[in-house]
């Protein structure tokens, strides 16, 4: 029997964490004397890291290098003293940790969220999910949707390539991200982005529930 192993997205995926997001780069913006933007507008902006989350927020013809470094220097404090503020699971994605770890199978997280904040995330709100590897971005390691993560994931876990890997996340970069490392996608319709988004990367399957991947298991 092949091993099983599911990577998860975590921002979007199995954490709402927009909130959060949204009040640290609006503080950072506001420090530096930028506007700010509405909570609904970072479902846009986040899924590609921390860096390119800083360079949406600010005005297109104040993008530089200077601009964002300054933004990173207030979001970072505010954030990690903020992070779990606003930030819950998903409805339904406790239980499904727990009954997929009950079936045996490997569960991971694999996320464009800086390494450290998604370490403490994951540990603070899934302190009984025994993942086999978390993973965020990591310096010298390519953002997603490079397979990169994925792969090492992979290896950590044991899981040879002809065997069953699910990659779960709520956006086409993460549609992308298995496709990339020929793994199949599943995407999650209540993340931040459209349903119509994930669409139009022909994952495996899209799900509107977490109980739903119970049942890919199944088939």
């Amino acid at each position: 029997m092949h091993k099983k192993l599911i990577i998860f997205d975590l921002d979007g995926t199995l954490l709402n964490t927009i909130g959060d997001i949204a009040e640290a780069v609006n503080h950072a913006l506001r420090l530096v004397g930028f506007p700010t933007h509405e909570r609904e507008a970072y479902r846009f902006m986040v899924g590609s890291g921390i860096m390119k989350l800083f360079e949406r927020a600010l005005p297109p013809e104040e993008r530089t290098e200077e601009n964002i470094a300054q933004i990173r220097e207030h979001f970072l404090p505010y954030y990690e003293a903020h992070k779990a503020d606003l930030t819950a699971p998903y409805n339904g994605i406790v239980e499904l940790l727990a009954e997929l770890d009950r079936r045996g199978v490997a569960l991971a997280v694999a996320s464009n969220k800086y390494h450290q904040a998604t370490e403490t995330l994951v540990r603070y709100y899934f302190p009984t999910t025994p993942f086999c590897a978390v993973f965020g971005h990591r310096e010298g390691v390519a953002v997603k949707p490079s397979p990169e993560i994925v792969w090492e994931i992979m290896k950590v876990a044991g899981v040879e390539e002809a065997e069953a890997v699910l990659y779960v996340g709520d956006s086409d970069v993460d549609m992308l991200t298995a496709h990339n490392a020929g793994e199949d996608a599943v995407g999650v319709s209540w993340g931040f982005r459209p349903k119509e988004e994930l669409a139009a990367h022909r994952p495996q399957a899209i799900v509107d529930t977490p109980s739903e991947i119970l049942e890919l298991l199944e088939k």
